[in-house]
């Protein structure tokens, strides 16, 4: 091919940390082969960051203000890798309403204000993109908008940060307490200074909200994705655990049955068996389920420079074919449906049924078992399995799985357990999830 007589899609780039970097440096990098398979040159023409204090090699105009790459009338696509809502939103707001592509890897951004922007995109006839927003290297979204398009998902879950799993995985395979393993991922460079959207299921609830929309059909709704973060899990927890034959995963479900949806994040027991209970460390993995493949199973790097630039730079090599083929629209709409549903509605984590796991704090007295097993019964709860361990002398720790029970009467089991005077601690309660593969 004759590079000089190729096309060139313009880029701008807006944020230049580590994702930023990482892509113009795959672009750069991997120039030949990129323009090999788009018969487009993609060329990196402006970057702009707040920190930028040098000019970048091979890229003509570095600046700080974001805007001037929004309207500068020579950039095809806006790349925004800035992170945050502010000034993140204005930008890619300007971009789109100027008639140019924006690429993002910005989940929070398309989480919680993601529909202005679609519709933005769709008026203008451009591309909004995000396939690294969701689970960094893995290509989750091209799978549920594109090659599973033909079904219809029932349901998806997923271990979509990194952090959390890592610390799981340490707190499992090493007795860790949760503090510890915390810090030294914080050391790593896995956790910011602030974990807090990592650790608390905020970070996973982002990508969960995109991946129900594109898989249901339905507008984004992160205020209908309920969180629940990994802080109060022990070791023992863990333990107790895989001595029931089940790993604890902070997971990400989203389900769709009869114009009903749950979306929500939480820890989670899944049994030893399957798949995706075995993705360890800072790996990611999603099982999706569609009525006619069955499930599918995504595995592998969910954040770092690389593994995040490959989604960025697949995002503008389908942007790059599309010019190439002179076609004036985006072939595939941005949530991957021309109509969304909007007559669905969201089940509260009160209403939820699946089975769960009790731990249980007790004076080492006659009869705690007992009134333990009665308020459960009273409440309409089977009980599956109990490990009741050694006392300290004092106390005995009682585990129980569970048959499935809707959340609210657990709920009033359990405070009427924790209200036995036998009962010396709030009671630990972890939802467990079957799936299949």
């Amino acid at each position: 091919m004759n590079l000089e007589k190729s096309k060139t899609l313009k880029v701008g780039i807006c944020g230049y940390g580590t994702v930023g970097s990482g892509t113009l440096a795959l672009l750069q990098g991997n120039a030949k082969e990129i323009t090999r398979r788009t018969g487009v040159k993609i060329e990196v023409c402006r970057v702009a960051s707040r920190s930028l204090q040098i000019d970048i090699a091979g890229v003509t105009h570095c600046g700080t203000d974001p805007f001037e790459v929004a309207d500068d009338p020579d950039i095809d696509v806006l790349v925004e890798t800035m992170g945050g809502f502010k000034p993140a939103y204005e930008v890619v707001e300007q971009a789109l309403k100027n008639g140019k592509h924006v690429v993002t890897a910005n989940k929070a951004l398309i989480a919680e204000r993601g529909m202005p922007l679609v519709e933005l995109a769709e008026q203008n006839g451009v591309t909004l993109a995000y396939e690294s927003a969701v689970a960094g290297g893995i290509p989750v979204i091209k799978a549920l908008r594109e090659g599973l398009a033909a079904n219809r998902i029932d349901w998806l879950a997923g271990i979509i940060n990194g952090t959390g799993n890592f610390i799981l995985t340490e707190m499992m395979q090493k007795q860790r307490e949760f503090a510890d393993v915390l810090a030294e991922a914080q050391s790593l460079g896995y956790a910011e200074a602030d974990p807090t959207f990592d650790v608390e299921g905020i970070d996973a609830a982002h990508k969960l909200t995109i991946m129900a929309s594109i898989a249901f059909g339905m507008p984004l709704s992160f205020e209908n994705t309920y969180t629940e973060g990994i802080a109060a899990l022990t070791p023992d927890d863990i333990a107790y655990a895989k001595e029931l034959g089940y790993h604890i995963k902070h997971l990400g479900i989203a389900r769709i049955e009869n114009g009903w949806v749950q979306t929500r994040v939480h820890p989670t027991l899944i049994s030893t068996k399957q798949l995706i209970a075995n993705v360890h460390g800072v790996g990611n993995a999603v099982l999706v389920h569609g009525h006619a493949v069955g499930s599918t199973l995504y595995n592998g790097p969910g954040a770092g420079a690389e593994a995040t630039a490959s989604s960025v730079v697949a995002d503008l090599i389908d942007i790059a074919r599309a010019k190439a083929q002179g076609l004036s629209k985006p072939l595939v709409p941005t949530l991957g449906f021309t109509k969304l549903r909007t007559d669905l509605r969201a089940l509260t984590i009160d209403e939820i049924e699946t089975e769960y796991y009790l731990r249980i704090t007790a004076q080492d007295v006659v009869g705690v078992m007992a009134n333990i097993a009665k308020d459960l019964e009273r409440h309409g709860i089977g009980i599956d399995a109990i490990i009741q361990k050694e006392s300290d002398g004092q106390h005995v720790p009682i585990v129980i799985l569970t048959d499935k029970a809707r959340e609210s009467e657990l709920n009033n089991a359990i405070a009427a357990i924790e209200s036995l005077e036998s009962v010396s601690e709030p009671v630990m309660r972890i939802r467990v999830e079957t799936f299949g593969l």
